[in-house]
């Protein structure tokens, strides 16, 4: 639906195109289908939002004692603004290497955009997303529930994020240029088991036999081009950013997070500190609510005992698959770009009997924790020792007792879960959520502000399906979009209380709601309607509260000066050997060195130092200590794994870091550097 502001930004883009010596026909290229009639205006970018590497409470496994202690690899935004010239709309979609994406983040970068575009972005076109990493600092959400294990909301975290996100969008807008966009399917079947295979068999026949294998195996690829160049791909594929246990300290973009760099920086050769435009690969979530990565069903376990190993094999897997559905992804990608979002209270939704199992009437009610959450997922990371998932509950005699803080009435809707938390009552976790609906060309998606079971997400991408009346195939569910409200499990897995059942806030008729309320935005852009926006949820009033101490001071330690180096490298290594060298240094807080380093592997190259491997890299560590509390001091150990391949030659070790003077508060940032060595 063409608005005169939709033709002015037209005018502009082509204008803009037309002044840096572009013609929407060079967008054609020998892989494009020549019939198109008229290519999209594409554009990429990637930033860092990488936080606190040390001493920050991580978002996923909601363990207090899990902070963090350094960096394995950075987290990064990876971004694409899509623009159809013959409409003028547009959206910007972004991908972040997050546990869950905020909604608190959300409104921050739309804010920001607004700021530096007015309203060419909006929540209706903005998707923002997380690949679901459970190795990345938390704290950025406005909702208790989500803060509680972190010690409050961490507004550098917070910062760090949205400004990232912004970064790598501003940097897509700038980039735009005219391209194409083709697509492919294919399935990988060995990244991923059902966690919740109790659950999934409650189902009816006809839900089951979609997924004979118990999982969702659909990996869906967008090939993103300008010209005749690719320029990124977007991989839709659901497995939970699990393969890292809730033992681990270090930053990590998980199995998804190994899956793009893989692609980038190993297969198209980004070097992400260059600041030049590169190949931008994202690995999206779908509905991977029930989706595991840990293929043996434990923690850390399959495909092998190495967590370590079992990221880099999993995201291996998917980049793999990603890459040969990208080679034949020659599905042309036509027709226009839309958007509908729409602000729900999805604590009292009534669902009308055509999406509900028994025809009738039914409603949600405002959100409830269960007792299985308690438990978490055995399968990824256990909760509370002692309680077990399940109904009926193995603390039957304590039910009443717990429930007894729950009011009857609410305990009564969310039955037959074993209520123990009002959360939705305490504004803890949120009642109104954003659901959002993007068109590009003939793939819809489906933003959800949650994590959805594969038959979960199966109904609602029906519901819209039928409402557009296109193939199923070209609708996706995307989780973790624009908020986030923990689980959405049918009727029939409600009623088993396995994790994801309890962790169901809305009821047994949370995904019904989700299906109708999808539904109306489906209608509306089938009609080219608009829908009422709604009210934003509101900010809590505890939302912001921090209860994590700060840095006070750093010190080097008697006779010791920052940078200085405790442990050298050793005068020759072979490949396969490990580095390892220790330096003194200050908190990683009072630097986080987004968008740069904490250690650069440098090789010597005709008489000058060049920078081989930085912290964003798979074989390099950076791992904080605190070596005393009273003193403030520290050391950074750095390592190095030496891969097969690595060039003969010269190369030495630097660590960059940042000291707080305890009495005035200034920060001033050192380097230290290892000795020479050679690589054999």
């Amino acid at each position: 639906m063409e608005t005169p502001e939709f033709t002015r930004r037209r005018g502009l883009q082509l204008a803009a195109a037309a002044a840096g010596g572009l013609a929407l026909g060079s967008a054609r290229s020998a892989a494009a289908d020549p019939a198109l009639p008229s290519p999209y205006l594409v554009g990429r970018g990637i930033a860092d939002i990488t936080g606190a590497a040390a001493e920050s409470g991580m978002m996923g496994y909601s363990m207090p004692g899990q902070k963090t202690s350094g960096i394995h690899q950075r987290l990064r935004a990876r971004a694409f603004v899509i623009v159809d010239p013959a409409s003028g709309n547009r959206v910007a979609w972004c991908n972040t290497d997050q546990g869950i994406l905020p909604h608190a983040v959300f409104q921050a970068v739309l804010a920001r955009l607004a700021t530096a575009h007015g309203a060419l972005y909006t929540e209706q076109n903005v998707s923002l997303s997380a690949t679901h990493t459970h190795a990345g600092p938390g704290g950025c959400s406005h909702d208790l529930v989500y803060n509680l294990s972190i010690l409050g909301f961490q507004q550098q975290n917070f910062d760090a994020v949205v400004a990232g996100i912004v970064e790598a969008i501003e940097a897509a807008h700038a980039d735009l240029r005219p391209g194409t966009i083709t697509l492919g399917r294919g399935e990988l079947t060995d990244a991923s088991v059902n966690r919740s295979r109790a659950a999934f068999e409650r189902n009816p026949r006809a839900d089951k036999d979609a997924y004979p294998l118990g999982i969702d195996p659909t990996m869906t690829v967008l090939r993103l081009r300008q010209g005749g160049t690719d320029i990124g791909a977007i991989s839709w594929f659901p497995t939970h950013g699990t393969s890292m246990t809730n033992s681990n300290t270090l930053i990590s973009g998980d199995n998804k997070g190994y899956a793009s760099y893989a692609w980038e920086h190993d297969t198209a050769g980004v070097r992400y500190l260059d600041g030049t435009p590169g190949f931008v690969a994202a690995f999206p979530q779908t509905n991977a609510g029930d989706m595991s990565p840990n293929l043996d069903l434990k923690p850390g376990s399959g495909p092998t005992d190495d967590e370590f190993e079992n990221t880099r094999i999993i995201g291996r897997r998917q980049c793999t698959t990603a890459q040969q559905i990208f080679a034949s992804a020659d599905t042309p990608v036509t027709g226009g770009i839309d958007a509908r979002l729409r602000y729900v209270d999805m604590s009292q939704v009534r669902v009308d009997g055509r999406y509900t199992p028994d025809g009738r009437i039914h409603h949600t009610s405002p959100g409830v924790i269960g007792l299985s959450t308690l438990a978490g997922s055995t399968e990824d990371g256990p909760g509370i020792p002692g309680i077990l998932e399940g109904t009926p509950s193995p603390l039957a005699p304590l039910v009443d007792l717990i429930n007894a803080v729950v009011p009857q009435w609410l305990a009564d809707e969310q039955s037959p879960k074993t209520s123990v938390v009002p959360s939705g009552l305490l504004q803890a976790t949120p009642n109104v959520l954003p659901l959002q609906l993007l068109r590009i060309g003939q793939l819809h998606l489906v933003g959800g502000p949650a994590e959805f079971t594969i038959v979960a997400g199966l109904r609602i991408r029906r519901a819209v399906a039928a409402e557009l009346g296109i193939p199923l195939e070209n609708v996706l569910v995307q989780g973790y979009t624009n908020g986030y409200s923990q689980y959405v499990t049918t009727p029939e897995e409600y009623d088993g209380q396995q994790y994801e059942g309890a962790s169901t806030l809305f009821g047994r008729y949370t995904t019904p709601a989700y299906q109708q309320e999808f539904a109306k935005l489906a209608a509306a852009m089938r009609d080219g309607t608009t829908l009422p926006l709604g009210s934003a949820p509101p900010a809590p009033a505890i939302g912001t509260l921090n209860l994590q101490t700060g840095v006070v001071l750093d010190s080097p330690g008697w006779s010791r000066a920052f940078g200085q180096v405790l442990t050298d490298a050793a005068g020759t290594y072979q490949t396969g050997r490990r580095v390892t060298t220790v330096f003194v240094t200050g908190h990683p807080k009072n630097n986080l060195h987004r968008g740069g380093t904490f250690l650069e592997v440098q090789r010597l190259q005709n008489g000058t130092w060049v920078r081989y491997l930085d912290d964003g890299d798979w074989q390099t560590g950076y791992r904080w200590q605190r070596t005393n509390a009273v003193t403030g001091e520290s050391t950074a150990t750095i390592t190095w794994d030496i891969a097969p391949g690595t060039p003969p030659g010269t190369y030495r070790i630097t660590h960059s870091g940042d000291a707080k003077n305890g009495l005035t508060g200034a920060i001033t940032g050192f380097t230290g550097t290892s000795r020479a060595f050679t690589v054999s």
